[in-house]
């Protein structure tokens, strides 16, 4: 950890040295340690410490950027030198909207959990020995890793603007194999706190899913009932993020809330929610240009009311930013990264007693779209498929693809779990309850 302090003297030397018209300068400091587990054993345990700079000048309406892992002046002042002469090669840009301004101050909340930070690969090995020593009395093959980080974000412009958060995460994932290598099972978690992730019940729910699906029957495609875990609830949610509830899909008219804004997307069960700064979760008060995030109902009882902009889309779409930047440049636009769902009241457990005949699904693999507008999606069902007859599982199910559309499957949520799961994904994390789908479409089936 670098602090406060250190990392200020360090952006404000390069905005000094800056000759620009404007500079902003994006400090991201990492501490990231990693132990990864096969075959019941531990096999390799990796760490990185690393800076990255990010200097952002702007001439005129030509703007600049060049990245860097060295924080001496040397090296502080040859970036600033590449990031003038990329600008001068550029066009000019009339659509540039300058730098940020200092805004609201942003929210007061810890993410920063010590013993993460200073977790060792003695503390790791001793949380994965909580699963791999289950996986072994139970004939299973238990694989997977366990990461912990310690992360300072600082943000500093020539516009005065000047932002320091540290946060930490703990993650956990694990793949557990039956005998025979017929059945699999999966679990994970993230925190800010490694002791906050309950290492080993998240094996034993793994171990007991890869006993519970060996020897799966076949089942022909088609639409069937279903009760997706959370860990597909992520999927989905983290798609509509991606495909939609960002401001530049939303400028551009490729997003399914192009022209739909406060109209009915999905169920009334169904409330999403962006939010930042909520304890318990991976707050981030702050994005990536220093402005601080606003708490965003994305979907509210079915209904579309926001999406996330950054500070030059939100120019573009004539509004301000929500506070929803990520590094520059960056190709996918503003995005949601702290999404919420709201939860039901129904035990996730009690969930499949409302089918008479559908599948439970654990998570969703390789999924892919297929027309981004319409929200259409393809992927396989993984690491545990169960058919279930009469508020009963039966037995284990080979599994199958799907292709659906992920608003239309929304739309026919019967209902959802009062247990959330909080689940890292590709950007920022979901807290994300399980959900009964009526009808949802299966399209194919795996040898497997």
């Amino acid at each position: 950890m670098q602090g406060i302090e250190q990392l200020r003297e360090r952006a404000e030397y390069v905005l000094s040295m800056s000759p620009a018209d404007e500079t902003e300068v994006v400090l991201i400091v990492s501490d990231e340690q990693l132990t990864r587990f096969a075959n019941n054993e531990v096999h390799q345990n990796v760490a990185e410490t690393n800076v990255e700079v990010r200097v952002r000048v702007a001439l005129g309406s030509r703007v600049g950027l060049a990245t860097s892992n060295s924080l001496h002046n040397d090296a502080l002042r040859l970036l600033i030198d590449n990031a003038i002469r990329l600008a001068q090669a550029q066009p000019e840009n009339e659509e540039w909207p300058g730098l940020p301004e200092p805004g609201a101050p942003p929210t007061d909340v810890n993410g920063f959990a010590h013993a993460t930070a200073s977790a060792s690969p003695r503390i790791r090995a001793e949380a994965v020995e909580r699963v791999t020593r289950p996986a072994h009395q139970a004939h299973c093959i238990a694989s997977g890793a366990l990461s912990t980080a310690a992360h300072e974000l600082v943000v500093a412009n020539t516009k005065d603007l000047f932002v320091y958060y540290p946060w930490t995460q703990a993650n956990f994932v694990t793949v557990a194999m039956g005998e025979g290598g017929t059945g699999s099972g999966y679990a994970s978690a993230t925190h800010t706190d490694i002791n906050c992730l309950d290492i080993e019940a998240l094996g034993g729910e793994a171990i007991r899913t890869a006993v519970a699906s060996q020897n799966p029957m076949e089942l022909e495609p088609g639409k069937l009932d279903v009760v997706l875990d959370s860990y597909a609830v992520a999927d989905m949610v983290a798609f509509l993020a991606t495909l939609g509830l960002n401001g530049a899909a939303l400028v551009e008219k490729r997003s399914f809330a192009t022209g739909r804004m406060g109209e009915k997307v999905t169920g009334e069960k169904v409330t999403l929610v962006d939010d930042g700064m909520a304890e318990g979760t991976l707050p981030m008060p702050i994005d990536f240009e220093g402005v601080t995030r606003q708490r965003l109902p994305l979907i509210e009882k079915g209904i579309v009311q926001n999406v996330a902009w950054d500070h030059f889309w939100a120019r573009k779409g004539g509004t301000t930013s929500t506070g929803h930047a990520l590094p520059a440049p960056n190709n996918w636009g503003p995005r949601p990264i702290h999404l919420h769902m709201t939860a039901g009241e129904t035990p996730r457990a009690d969930l499949i007693k409302g089918m008479k005949r559908g599948l439970l699904v654990t998570r969703f693999n390789y999924t892919r779209v297929v027309h981004p507008l319409k929200t259409i999606v393809t992927g396989l069902t993984r690491d545990g498929t169960f058919l279930v007859e009469d508020g009963q599982i039966v037995g284990p199910v080979k599994n199958l693809r799907f292709t659906e559309n992920y608003l239309e499957a929304l739309s026919r949520v019967e209902d959802i779990s009062a247990e959330r799961r909080l689940l890292s994904g590709f950007f920022g994390a979901s807290l994300v309850p399980a959900v009964r789908i009526r009808d949802f479409t299966f399209t194919g089936k795996t040898q497997f």
